[in-house]
């Protein structure tokens, strides 16, 4: 029964929420960590010989799930993520291993400090002014001070940061939508104190630490690093048995955008403008924010790579370049659907370098509909898969899609999600 449960929660993020160090930071675009326990656990023990090496790789690891469970499982694991923000917010919670009594002293520290300082003059962006009441942003305020004032750059630290960075939401009276974008206007009613919520978080992350340190503190520990999934620079040749990830899927989710409250506290940005060089540039063009009129269709469809699926995704991309006129948006849904494909052809072009002959690939994916325009999504990875040197691939189908706001959606093309296997 469980393993029936653990299948058809493949793709949700919600089930870690329950789960120690996986619950501090709500990813919306991460996937079950026990189903990739149950994947690893289940994998051919002859893969897991070489323990020197890296076996386990997740390409878009997001807050590092899979790194977390592989460590759990015994498994050396190395995840890279392109996205700056997430990929800090995952790093830090690999320092699981920190000695428990000196974070506890040093989150103690820090608030003792905050509450004697004095008030400050609250340069924030407009952003934060609007999403927190002017009481909690000066605690807040005090927070982020005396983190600074203790900060080392030490792992330590960085669990400090994390602890501030894990309230931001808890403080605020703004309303965050289902993918985390924050809402200003939406208010909600039950908004935490940013003293006690801060200890609070400080005694789960202990709490959760502990469970780890005791359940699997001599296991082979995890790396997650910067690096894009198009190039995975940080990678060797022939160095990975098994990629379990979730590539974003081309539904205009806009990844740099569910961060933007967070980087706005902390100064990163000022602007919902400044996203554009300092998170979306990096990342796989899913969504219509990351096209501009230098991305022209012709360039992108003259890829090489693209060459198995190229007349069929001239084709939908000729039917939402014309379709998009007819909506007020003008939304670029033709250039974003190339783009897409495009960067996820140069993915499957970096994982057969990577991946050992006979390695095993899951791609948790999604289909899309822009537009009322049906995109074969797992076909087509199948097929750039192919294209780069992988064997076979097959879908399994986990769950349809879009159902529970089915009186709001404009089309009624019917969507699915579920696992794309990939052997080399």
């Amino acid at each position: 029964m469980r393993g029936n449960r653990l299948l058809k929660n493949t793709s949700t993020f919600a089930d870690n929420m329950d789960l120690p160090i996986h619950r501090w930071y709500r990813f919306p675009a991460g996937f079950s960590a026990e189903w990739v326990r149950h994947v690893i656990s289940n994998s051919n023990n002859k893969s897991f010989d070489n323990k020197a090496a890296p076996i386990v790789f997740d390409p878009f690891v997001g807050c590092g799930a899979t790194v977390l469970a592989a460590e759990q499982c015994a498994v050396p694991a190395i995840g890279i993520d392109s996205h700056p923000f997430i990929v800090r917010i995952a790093q830090t919670k690999l320092n699981w291993r920190s000695d428990l009594k000196k974070f506890r002293s040093l989150a103690a520290k820090t608030l003792r400090f905050a509450k004697n300082l004095p008030e400050s003059n609250l340069v924030y962006p407009k952003l934060i002014h609007a999403c927190y009441s002017k009481e909690n942003l000066k605690k807040l305020d005090k927070l982020r001070r005396s983190w600074l004032h203790f900060n080392d750059e030490s792992p330590l630290s960085d669990l400090v940061w994390l602890t501030l960075v894990c309230i931001l939401r808890r403080t605020s009276h703004a309303g965050t939508a289902p993918w985390q974008y924050v809402l200003p206007n939406r208010k909600k009613k039950n908004v935490a104190e940013p003293f006690s919520a801060f200890m609070n978080q400080a005694r789960i992350m202990i709490e959760d630490m502990q469970h780890f340190q005791v359940s699997s503190m001599g296991n082979p520990k995890g790396r997650i690093l910067r690096d894009d999934a198009r190039i995975c620079s940080s990678m060797e040749k022939d160095s990975v048995d098994l990629v379990i990830t979730s590539p974003p899927y081309p539904n205009n989710y806009d990844y740099a955008d569910a961060t933007r409250l967070e980087m706005s506290f902390f100064g990163e940005i000022e602007r919902w403008a400044d996203l554009k060089d300092k998170v979306r540039r990096y990342l796989i063009r899913s969504c219509s924010q990351h096209m501009s009129s230098e991305d022209e269709l012709t360039v992108l469809l003259k890829k090489k790579a693209l060459d198995p699926i190229k007349d069929k995704l001239r084709d939908v991309c000729a039917l939402l370049e014309k379709e998009r006129l007819k909506h007020s948006t003008k939304k670029k849904y033709h250039l974003m659907i190339a783009a897409y494909f495009s960067d996820l052809a140069d993915v499957w072009v970096s994982l057969r370098r990577v991946c050992k002959e006979g390695a095993k690939v899951c791609f948790i994916v999604g289909d899309s509909a822009p537009h009322g325009i049906y995109i074969p999504v797992d076909t087509w990875l199948g097929e750039l898969a192919k294209s780069a040197g992988f064997n076979s691939y097959v879908f399994e189908k986990i769950r349809d899609r879009n159902i529970k706001w089915n009186s709001n959606r404009k089309h009624k093309i019917p969507l699915k999600e579920g696992r794309l296997w990939v052997k080399g």
